[in-house]
């Protein structure tokens, strides 16, 4: 990544958020990522004057409590959020969640792989595209 912010993971898999962890070691992203485990969590983190702005939120879709969606709906109404990009992280294939994902704002939607070479290689992409972009400051 190009900036130095932190990444912000909203994921609630434990093993999911190791193996974003070891990917992004793999790939020598040095940025600091934290992690919450809902959306919920997700909203709390990023309106924390304390916790600097994330130049990237991955945001799996299934979580408890607050989803994905849900999350989308609120941060992207939100003027401090809505400029954060999200990238949604997820195994759902369905449709309806491309569709309302982009309706909302989505920079991107990336599936997670099963196997852990494409895991590392969708990481890559998303890292390609965050260094190449131009983001506001």
């Amino acid at each position: 990544m190009k900036s130095k912010k932190p990444l912000l993971l909203v994921e609630d898999d434990r093993v999911d958020v190791m193996t974003i962890q070891r990917a992004l070691k793999e790939i020598k992203i040095t940025n600091i990522m934290n992690t919450v485990k809902n959306g919920e969590e997700a909203l709390a983190f990023l309106r924390d004057p304390q916790n600097p702005q994330p130049c990237v939120i991955l945001l799996d879709l299934n979580m408890p409590r607050m989803n994905g969606i849900e999350f989308l709906r609120v941060a992207k109404k939100d003027e401090a959020l809505k400029i954060v990009p999200v990238v949604v992280l997820t195994t759902s294939k369905e449709e309806q969640d491309k569709l309302e994902s982009f309706k909302l704002g989505v920079a991107g939607y990336m599936l997670k792989p099963v196997d852990y070479k494409q895991f590392v290689e969708v990481i890559r992409a998303i890292d390609l595209y965050w260094t190449l972009s131009e983001l506001p400051e």
